[in-house]
């Protein structure tokens, strides 16, 4: 254990032993565990620890494709998973889209406002007039009597069969290799975003960046492998892997970069 918390940081370290504690949980009972919606980051943490483990497997989905958050399956190798096992209702949204349109945080405003944790929700999808969200079934009853409104608009929500249309991503994440000196926050931004060190810790100490959806305001801070690291009026970038270091001592760091659509 001791071993597995020096690669993380200190405020992961009460995400890390729930981990082991599932963990221990599924050698004990010898019986799968389903978690909550966890961000990339926190799978990232729960394949670090329980991908190890020989006789146990991780499965996950959000349902929809390319999910950015997904609920996990921890279970014994021999446990097959269906997609039912998985609990995820998917709701659509019906409002006057005509007159009013509604945006990511105001869904997710409104969920949260039910009293429900958001580690109970999945992805939010938006296109056009449509609006489609996951939910853990477990809360699932509770939201379709309970979301009657999104800001001052009233909605009726219902939820989707399984062999409706999901609304797909139209982003792209184009990887990159970029050559940096250090992980420290400002310099993989400067590099990144290709503006000067200056503007980057600007950015980082307005509260201008968040790193796995928590707004960093250390320039110090130190990225690792699986952050999504998100620049307000800049997009958004995932830390994909380090791959080793040049003779001049870079770090070759790889990237994912979601560009921004005007």
């Amino acid at each position: 254990m001791e071993h597995l918390i020096q690669h993380f940081r200190k405020d992961e370290q009460p995400f890390i032993e729930q981990v082991v504690g599932w963990q221990r949980e599924v050698e004990d009972r010898y019986a799968p565990k389903l978690t909550d919606f966890l961000d990339p980051r926190q799978r990232f943490i729960v394949m670090a620890i329980v991908g190890q483990v020989d006789d146990l497997q991780v499965k996950s989905t959000g349902i929809f494709d390319t999910a950015e958050r997904e609920r996990l399956m921890i279970a014994p190798n021999y446990f097959d998973a269906l997609m039912e096992d998985f609990q995820i209702a998917i709701f659509r949204v019906n409002y006057p889209a005509k007159f009013v349109q509604l945006k990511h945080p105001d869904v997710l405003g409104a969920l949260l406002s039910l009293g429900i944790d958001r580690s109970k929700f999945g992805d939010i999808r938006i296109a056009e007039n449509t609006i489609q969200f996951a939910v853990a079934k477990e809360v699932a009853d509770y939201v379709r009597a309970n979301l009657t409104s999104i800001g001052k608009v009233k909605v009726h929500i219902e939820e989707l069969g399984e062999q409706a249309p999901l609304i797909q991503l139209e982003e792209q994440w184009v990887e990159q290799l970029v050559l940096i000196s250090s992980m420290r926050l400002d310099v993989v931004i400067a590099t990144v975003l290709n503006i000067s060190r200056q503007k980057s810790q600007s950015l980082v100490t307005s509260g201008r960046v968040k790193i796995n959806w928590t707004v960093r305001e250390h320039v110090s801070f130190e990225l690792q492998e699986g952050d999504i690291a998100s620049v307000r009026g800049f997009g958004r970038f995932k830390v994909l892997m380090t791959e080793g270091r040049t003779k001049k001592d870079k770090i070759r760091l790889q990237i994912g970069r979601l560009e921004q659509k005007s």
